[in-house]
């Protein structure tokens, strides 16, 4: 049975409006000027440490260790305030299933996180497994995260594809052998990427 490993946010959703509010949350509680969408999204990807790194970096200021713990649970606790799948992605889902395929997910985004958000969006049923940016001590870029999600569920890397929007999600995929889709509604860039997606509604004949 062929396998579809999923990005997260800016993939199967627009995370970036929760994680606007958590970080400007945070920027106000230290005295600095909040970020605009745009700017949230042109940080994701990396996990949050690396987004609060890039954060404080933008502002100039010096990045406390001691602040993470705190932000992830403000993002845990409030992950799906504003967030939703893409349009069209609940249907994408569903017909590729429909096809044959079990889905995965692969993220930089904290486990607890990430099992929180799915949770609260109703979408945990879809998946045979989650993996997240620290539920191994690897992750993307890193092939090992993908190659994780295959060794767990028995997939070759040749009956596998990566759905993402990121160069993350493209060179981890590029590493284990498997084939990468960009998602091209998402927030990051797809050079490199075996395949485009406009949207997920295209993804079933893409697959196909």
């Amino acid at each position: 049975m062929p396998l579809a490993i999923f990005d997260l946010d800016g993939t199967l959703v627009d995370s970036a409006p929760d994680l606007r509010a958590a970080l400007n949350r945070l920027m106000a509680a230290q005295r600095l000027d909040p970020f605009a969408l745009p700017e949230v999204a042109a940080m994701i990807g990396d996990g949050a440490r690396a987004l609060l790194l890039k954060a404080f970096v933008a502002r100039g200021a010096a990045f406390d260790e001691g602040l993470l713990p705190s932000f992830l649970d403000d993002l845990e606790a409030n992950s799906a305030v504003l967030t939703r799948p893409y349009p069209g992605m609940v249907a994408a889902l569903e017909a590729l299933s429909a096809q044959g395929w079990r889905h995965a997910i692969c993220t930089n985004k904290p486990i607890a996180a990430t099992r929180a958000l799915l949770g609260e969006l109703g979408l945990s049923s879809h998946f045979a497994l989650i993996l997240g940016g620290d539920s191994l001590a690897v992750k993307k870029p890193d092939p090992g995260h993908v190659q994780g999600v295959l060794e767990r569920l028995g997939v070759p890397a040749g009956d596998a594809v990566m759905i993402g929007d990121h160069q993350n999600d493209i060179r981890a995929a590029r590493g284990a052998g498997v084939r990468s889709v960009f998602a091209a509604w998402g927030y990051g860039d797809g050079t490199g990427a075996d395949l485009s997606a406009e949207a997920p509604s295209a993804l079933p004949a893409i697959l196909g």
